[in-house]
């Protein structure tokens, strides 16, 4: 048992997972995006075990946001709407995930990274910084976007590498092997 939430009696079957709705035992701190603070009585989102949401610190699971496998959100992260986060991956620091965005497999958000839209990032992906993923791009295997790099649109970051600094790459832009893109590099791909 924790002092941060407890689990509702509601369920509700994902994938095949049995997930608890969790709701706050205590006030745990403020929502940038909702603008308000979680006090103890709201109800949060999705977990499949106590093990997917850390008791320490102000990390919270939002609206009909799932989290389970072994996944773990700790910190001061926060996963909001129908986000996803599951298999072995981790949000934490100040990383947010939210709209209809998942992280599986053994991915690594966290710093003030942001994956929202239908973004996926999966494999050993890593988001840092203050990186942006959004819309329906991809970042899988072992790639790296962090500082203040933007990934949207269709694009897909994937292999070894890794875009960092201001640059960005949309569109329907495809990163890989084990390219570097940094400084203020802008990277598209216009098929019409």
């Amino acid at each position: 048992m924790n002092d941060k939430y407890e689990f509702t009696g509601e369920t509700k079957n994902c994938l095949g997972h049995t997930l608890h709705r969790i709701r706050a035992l205590r006030d745990i701190g403020y929502d940038v995006v909702a603008g308000e603070d979680v006090v103890a009585g709201d109800l949060g989102g999705w977990l499949e075990c106590e093990d997917n949401l850390s008791p320490i610190g102000n990390a919270w699971v939002y609206d009909n946001a799932s989290v389970y496998n072994n996944a773990l959100v700790s910190d001061n992260a926060r996963i909001y709407d129908n986000a996803r986060i599951y298999d072995n991956s981790q949000i934490y620091d100040n990383a947010e995930i939210v709209h209809n965005a998942a992280i599986f497999g053994k991915a690594r958000l966290y710093g003030e990274a942001r994956v929202c839209g239908k973004a996926r990032v999966y494999g050993d992906a890593q988001i840092y910084g203050k990186a942006l993923v959004y819309d329906n791009a991809r970042i899988y295997d072992n790639a790296q976007i962090c500082d203040s790099a933007w990934i949207y649109g269709a694009a897909k970051v994937c292999g070894e590498a890794r875009i960092y600094d201001d640059a960005e790459i949309f569109d329907n832009a495809w990163i890989f092997g084990k390219a570097i893109i940094c400084g203020g590099s802008l990277i598209c791909s216009n098929m019409g």
